[in-house]
């Protein structure tokens, strides 16, 4: 662990951010691709975000089920979440905002920002039990929102933990254990950051359920 300014950082963060100055926050990563399970279906697709840490995002995407084409996004901007998908960006699929889908927005925002360690000094950094981990408190609308790290012998960062609103099966909101599973790093433009990586629920009643897989095929720093 390192201090600086008061606030613990872990060496991954050192390790990921490289030389680059920390001036560059935002993520621009066109595009990335994997696969959703909404239900019981899985879902290919492409997209491209634009991730500020403690700030917003915008996820961008395309799926298809058979030949038809789903086009969407979801975001949280100006302290509100919002999904909205149309088949053929033009028939309503789902469309939902308010403060459940902010909430879980918020928390997503705060797991995200291991793709933009240089964006690390904006949160406030505590030892862990276990000295394989480190937390980090982001600050995100007003609220808090803590992230485990998991860090391994090599360095790497291996996947997060937290407690995240949201409704993971139908279960009713609340908070419940999101965790993401990294499985490679790659560096773009001197910076580490996730490449590979699986995301799931955990709803207390049934095991952890994967349902997003994604590849990180490019970066972009400003």
């Amino acid at each position: 662990m390192s201090a600086n300014n008061g606030k613990h950082s872990p060496m991954w963060a050192a390790r990921a951010s490289g030389s680059t100055p920390p001036s560059s926050r935002a993520f621009y990563p066109p595009p990335a691709a994997g696969s959703l399970t909404p239900s019981t279906t899985t879902l290919a697709f492409t997209a491209t975000q634009i991730l500020v840490p403690a700030s917003g995002f915008i996820w961008a995407a395309t799926a298809k089920v058979g030949a038809l084409p789903i086009l969407g996004f979801d975001r949280f901007t100006d302290g509100s979440g919002e999904m909205r998908w149309r088949i053929g960006g033009v028939v309503p699929v789902n469309s939902e905002r308010g403060r459940d889908v902010t909430e879980s927005a918020a928390g997503r925002l705060a797991g995200e920002a291991i793709f933009v360690p240089t964006g690390f000094p904006l949160a406030r950094w505590t030892a862990d039990l276990n000295e394989s981990a480190t937390q980090a408190t982001w600050t995100v609308a007003g609220h808090e929102e803590t992230v485990r790290l998991e860090i391994g012998e090599d360095g790497a960062l291996r996947g997060l933990q937290m407690q995240r609103w949201g409704n993971p099966d139908g279960q009713g909101f609340g908070r419940y254990r999101f965790t993401v599973t990294i499985d490679a790093e790659r560096r773009f433009t001197g910076i580490t950051i996730p490449a590979q990586l699986r995301a799931g629920w955990e709803t207390g009643s049934t095991s952890e359920s994967e349902f997003f897989r994604a590849e990180i095929t490019d970066a972009r720093f400003r």
